[in-house]
């Protein structure tokens, strides 16, 4: 009996390496549509229990939805670990080749979890929201040069932030549009505004760049945002619990509505009060107060209630 394979994926900008574990799967395709679909067909010629490829910036995304459409199971994973996998076992010489033989190996010896994956319009939904992140930076820093920029340099600083304001509004209503050309998007878009301080950024964002909210169990969910707070102990030293890690966009986006929610909805108001109380620093309240906020609207979203009935 032929025995299942882990496929690691190596991504770059033209090509996809691969290889398996068992060894005996090795092959390159570009990566492009007719790649992508060379990939999918060698993948389902044979038994094969995951596919893991590397977060790479974006490259990975469309090879990553093909073979997830395709019913394949696929991982995403965080190329931090991969290294830190690759250190461990002394792997240090890298080519794309060794690469995705690395990529298989720690598949098969870690076997990260297979996460619900973006289609393409669920990605297109995030790029939007992140394009509106990337506008509003753009023009704090233009807004934030008027005070040094030269005076003949000025009319031309202001007239980029124009632009970048006529942009940004374009956006706004580009992402109203989308989010209306779903139902499912606009019954989850009211069912998380109904948490107060929870506002259209925070929704639009969970809805375009945490798919998996309401798919995973509340710790899971709060892992993968990067708001679990992680020991630091050995042997009598007891650390102070720190977070990092995860999606820090979508968190970024969080710890604003909680600053929010911490002021307007009762029950995270008496959290973050009865923490200040405990002698807790104010950080380490809104960051308990943030956890508890996903926790709630990944409850929430699993079990299909508001938040008046949870």
């Amino acid at each position: 009996m032929t025995p299942s394979l882990v496929v690691g994926v190596d991504v770059s900008k033209a090509t996809l390496d691969v290889a398996s574990e068992p060894v005996g799967l090795t092959d390159q395709f570009p990566n492009d549509a007719a790649g992508h679909a060379a990939l999918v067909a060698r993948c389902l010629a044979h038994p094969t229990h995951l596919i893991v490829l590397e977060a790479t910036g974006g490259y990975e995304r469309a090879a990553a939805a093909a073979l997830a459409a395709a019913g394949l199971p696929v991982a995403v994973v965080n190329a931090r670990h991969v290294r830190a996998f690759a250190q461990a076992i002394g792997q240090l010489a890298k080519t794309d080749r060794i690469d995705a033989q690395l990529l298989a190996r720690f598949g098969a010896k870690l076997e990260p979890p297979v996460r619900a994956f973006s289609d393409a319009e669920t990605q297109n939904l995030a790029a939007i929201v992140q394009r509106r992140r990337q506008l509003l930076d753009m023009l704090h820093a233009e807004r934030q040069r008027r005070r040094q920029i030269p005076a003949g340099l000025r009319p031309r600083l202001e007239a980029h932030i124009t632009w970048l304001e006529a942009e940004l509004t374009d956006t706004e209503t580009t992402l109203d549009t989308v989010m209306a050309s779903s139902p499912a998007w606009r019954a989850l878009d009211e069912q998380l505004r109904t948490v107060p301080g929870v506002g259209p950024i925070l929704a639009r964002t969970l809805v375009g760049e945490l798919p998996e909210l309401g798919r995973i169990s509340g710790r899971e969910i709060a892992a993968l945002v990067g708001v679990a707070p992680h020991a630091r102990d050995s042997g009598t030293h007891r650390g102070v619990r720190t977070t990092w890690g995860g999606r820090h966009q979508v968190r970024r986006v969080l710890y604003m509505a909680t600053l929010t929610a911490v002021r307007y909805n009762a029950v995270l108001r008496a959290m973050y009060e009865r923490l200040r109380e405990r002698g807790k620093p104010k950080k380490v309240a809104l960051i308990a107060c943030m956890r508890k906020l996903l926790v709630i609207l990944n409850a929430m979203v699993a079990h299909q209630t508001a938040w008046a009935t949870t």
